[in-house]
């Protein structure tokens, strides 16, 4: 648990141009935009406890120190990475000494809030319902899936969105135009294309837009200027954002799959794109192409399934990058075939039937024989073998068990295959019903 210092010397540049204001403060317009809400509560001096979702470097730990300077409050800041319960009952009594001491309302600001468990959320509960704090967190996931209700009932959620590239842009004329907290005493100044490379670079993450920037003017001397090569050299890494098990993954994942589903091969192998990037494993994307094959395509073109196997195979035998084109082959192929989800959704409505049913005995034409005292008892006896039967098919024999009603689960499209298939079995059905040896009567 900490104070935020005063400012020391040598801080980064991403800490000294921490905005003082809100007129300096970049993005979020649509919570502190005139009229908007955040905006409207500061304004009247309605602070309320909330939880500011975003990705990293778009102003969380920023806006609620500058929330605390607005309401005059005391700040108390702890990282749910290396606090637990006991440094939540040290910022209650923190809180308690300045109410009874300066009248002073405290904030604690609690950062990766969702790395704390659920009895640890429910620690500073109380003292956020009885007002002895007010509770600000910040997170990079899912509140919805990391936070407990009980909080989230106390708490306003805010989506902080990446940085835009003119808010980015302004941050950067800023930093370098600062003579008091920023680079403005070096009188830098920086070519057009590369200020287009470092934005983008950036990915929508103002940290990571100074830092690279002081970076950058660490290497030049004063008047000088940053040129495209200098910022091409700094940026070895050129990995966007791809937290590997939050919520950029699962949104990546989900845009891909949605993706082949509609059937849009150039969005496909867009986000096929981010996630290698990102540094996503191919691995799990292969694992995860051979699941929409099955669930997407399915019978409508079989082959898909086959093709997304060796994809996979490839991507095992030859690693990247090499395997990395067979996977994004196999994209392309999913992406422009037709598509079924038929299979998909028999298979989900027999195992729920399975799992909300008795568990039926299988009826005894179709139990196996391979004793005497089995066949006395009457297993196997009357099953038509069907390929003894005309077209090998033995009409109006019954599969299901005997309590229970047969099933249409599979209900092929009339596309791709399917269509074949579904012909198939309406003509099937026209010879159980034509014949007369039916097990079950209509």
């Amino acid at each position: 648990m900490g104070l935020f210092p005063e400012q020391a010397p040598h801080q980064p540049l991403a800490a000294r141009m921490r905005p003082a204001s809100l007129d300096e403060y970049a993005g979020q317009s649509h919570l502190l935009g005139p009229g908007r809400p955040l905006r409207v509560a500061l304004e009247q001096g309605a602070l309320h406890s909330m939880i500011f979702w975003g990705p990293p470097g778009v102003g969380k730990t920023t806006l609620a120190k500058l929330l605390a300077t607005l309401a005059d409050a005391h700040f108390v800041t702890i990282s749910a990475v290396l606090a637990g319960v006991k440094e939540i009952r040290q910022a209650v009594e923190v809180a308690r000494q300045q109410a009874a001491q300066n009248g002073r309302q405290t904030i604690l600001f609690v950062d990766e809030v969702h790395r704390f468990n659920k009895s640890q959320q429910d620690a500073f509960l109380p003292f956020v319902e009885d007002g002895t704090l007010l509770f600000i967190g910040a997170t990079t996931e899912n509140p919805s899936f990391e936070l407990n209700n009980a909080l989230l009932s106390r708490a306003r959620v805010y989506v902080l969105k990446s940085l835009d590239d003119e808010a980015l842009s302004a941050l950067l004329d800023r930093a370098l135009n600062d003579t008091e907290r920023g680079l403005g005493a070096h009188r830098l100044k920086i070519a057009d294309e590369a200020r287009t490379i470092l934005l983008g670079a950036a990915d929508g993450d103002a940290r990571r837009l100074l830092n690279l920037l002081e970076i950058a003017a660490d290497l030049v001397p004063d008047d000088g200027t940053i040129e495209v090569a200098l910022v091409s050299d700094l940026l070895n890494d050129t990995r966007r954002r791809f937290d590997k098990g939050g919520e950029a993954f699962y949104d990546q994942i989900s845009a891909l799959h949605k993706s082949v589903r509609g059937s849009n091969p150039d969005a496909s192998l867009y986000w096929y794109a981010r996630m290698i990037d990102g540094g996503c494993d191919p691995l799990y994307i292969a694992r995860r192409v051979v699941r929409m094959a099955s669930e997407d395509i399915g019978n409508a073109d079989p082959r898909a399934l086959g093709i997304c196997l060796s994809a996979w195979d490839v991507q095992e035998r030859l690693g990247s990058p090499e395997g990395e084109l067979a996977v994004a082959q196999a994209i392309v192929y999913l992406a422009c075939a037709p598509k079924s989800n038929a299979v998909y959704t028999a298979f989900k409505a027999a195992m729920k039937d399975v799992a909300s049913q008795p568990s039926h005995e299988p009826p005894l034409h179709l139990r196996n024989a391979p004793t005497k005292l089995m066949k006395e008892l009457g297993y196997s006896q009357g099953y038509r073998y069907a390929h003894d039967e005309d077209q090998a098919y033995a009409a109006g024999e019954d599969y299901f068990p005997e309590a229970m009603e047969p099933r249409r689960y599979y209900q092929p499209v009339n596309r791709g295959l399917e269509a074949k298939i579904a012909q198939k079995l309406d003509y099937l059905r026209s010879l159980d019903q034509a014949s007369p040896n039916k097990r079950r009567p209509d």
